[in-house]
């Protein structure tokens, strides 16, 4: 199985509807810039270790239950 930055961004879509946060606040929470979240949501842009560890802390979920979230997506 190899790493898929689009299925990380879908997921990460999912999950900030899901909380019912907008992207300005999860960019601020994760302390980036909204146009930098908005480029890995879309698959624009591949986020590194420490930028999806932020995005996973400002969705209150642990990095390891994000990456569970893309293994289950890319399974089906």
């Amino acid at each position: 199985m190899q790493y898929d930055h689009h299925r990380m961004g879908e997921v990460i879509r999912r999950v900030l509807k899901q909380k019912r946060k907008s992207q300005d606040v999860l960019s601020g929470l994760a302390g980036m810039d909204r146009t930098h979240l908005a480029k890995i949501e879309t698959g624009q842009h591949s986020a590194n270790a420490e930028t999806l560890w932020k995005i996973a802390d400002a969705l209150d979920m642990p990095l390891s239950e994000l990456f569970r979230l893309v293994e289950d997506e890319t399974d089906k």
